[in-house]
């Protein structure tokens, strides 16, 4: 029997998915976050979460992680593969080992191995296609100063940007100002400002705050929706640039939206119309990303698993 396996290494968790050479998924396991490698401790993080994930994934398929050489295994790993591929390589024996960026395989899980274009927009934001020649192109992701346009991160910034305009009297009222103050507990929008600058406020908590500016949305604050359909703008900007790249002008191909930004029902029906525009479907993801290392795994060994 041939063994393959997928991992979604991120900085919140990582995710194994362990199948067997028919294209069943006979195993799955978590474990902790897969840190850069290197920041302190970076290197015994990665290697104890993927220990771990693996195997959980292992012992549920009722194998012994230490006497399996694996046909293919994929690694996605968030913040990049550079430093990561040496570490993995002597952590786990593999005839084929494909160390690559979290896009590619939420891509890979999104269509389930097929041509189309991923739009992820969480704490931050990124673009990704691939098409049928299995040509590649990707469009953002460059970080929280100089991109992520549409992302969490961005949307709270907007919004706090607009409660100073209030604050300061130079622009349109905004519940925003109130929402975000009871919040975090801040006095005015200036404390507020300088709260953000320290480290009780890392980005990512500071993206979480972004689906204030969706619940005054709903409630009807006009400036909360402007910031939802320019974010949904720029995220479908990202994934136009992409389409252009390696599809035909007038050659439509499938979309997914994946990322906690899409929770807003407002941002994805003006993503989806702006989408739609050029023939594009737009959807869910189908399967996770973890499930989409897995099928890279196939892929690189020639195999195409059925029914997924």
């Amino acid at each position: 029997m041939a063994w393959f396996l997928g991992v979604d290494g991120g900085q919140s968790s990582t995710k194994a998915v362990l199948g067997d050479d028919s294209g069943t998924i006979v195993g799955m396991g978590v474990g902790g976050p897969c840190n850069h490698v290197r920041g302190p401790g970076g290197r015994e993080k990665l290697v104890s979460a993927v220990t771990d994930c693996v195997g959980k994934a292992c012992a549920e398929a009722g194998l012994n992680p230490r006497g399996i050489r694996y046909r293919a295994a994929c690694f996605g790993m968030s913040g990049g593969p550079a430093d990561k591929r040496e570490i993995l390589a002597e952590l786990l024996p593999a005839d084929e080992l494909i160390v690559t960026h979290d896009a590619m395989i939420a891509l890979a899980g999104a269509t389930a191995g097929e041509p189309g274009i991923i739009a992820i927009a969480g704490t931050g934001s990124i673009a990704f296609g691939r098409n049928a020649a299995s040509r590649t192109a990707r469009v953002g992701g460059w970080g929280y100063v100089f991109g992520d346009e549409g992302g969490g991160f961005d949307l709270t910034r907007q919004a706090l940007r607009a409660a100073l305009r209030y604050h300061e009297g130079w622009g349109p009222a905004t519940a925003l100002h109130d929402r975000l103050l009871a919040a975090t507990g801040a006095t005015d929008a200036n404390d507020l400002l300088h709260r953000f600058y320290t480290e009780d406020y890392p980005r990512p908590r500071i993206a979480a705050l972004s689906s204030l500016v969706d619940e005054a949305a709903r409630d009807g604050d006009p400036v909360a929706r402007d910031l939802l359909q320019h974010a949904a703008q720029q995220l479908a900007t990202l994934a136009g640039a992409v389409r252009r790249q390696l599809w035909a002008e007038d050659e439509g191909t499938r979309v997914v939206y994946a990322g906690g930004v899409f929770q807003s029902e407002i941002l994805l029906e003006r993503f989806r119309m702006l989408v739609e525009l050029n023939g594009s479907s737009c959807r869910p993801p189908r399967l996770d990303a973890a499930t989409g290392a897995l099928i890279e795994a196939y892929r690189a060994a020639g195999i195409q698993p059925q029914g997924w």
